[in-house]
């Protein structure tokens, strides 16, 4: 385990949508596109998975920007 918290994209509440990442509140957004956009981005920077959200809040599509998916295989 590297330590490092997913980035989640989820609804706010009032209609907006949050990128978060450990608890904490990273951007606010408009659309969940937009928020997925700034989302993903810093997920690739922390090589972390990203997480998004529905309206309803419940799990929708998960990405993984970790060190292991650009590890190639010694002697390949």
């Amino acid at each position: 385990m590297n330590g490092r918290h997913d980035v989640h994209v989820y609804p706010t509440g009032d209609g907006r949508w949050g990128v978060g990442q450990g608890g904490t509140l990273l951007s606010s957004h408009l659309s969940q596109a937009t928020a997925i956009r700034a989302g993903r981005q810093r997920a690739r920077v922390e090589h972390v998975e990203l997480v998004v959200h529905g309206r309803d809040g419940r799990f929708r599509e998960k990405d993984s920007y970790g060190r292991e998916s650009s590890r190639t295989d010694a002697g390949q």
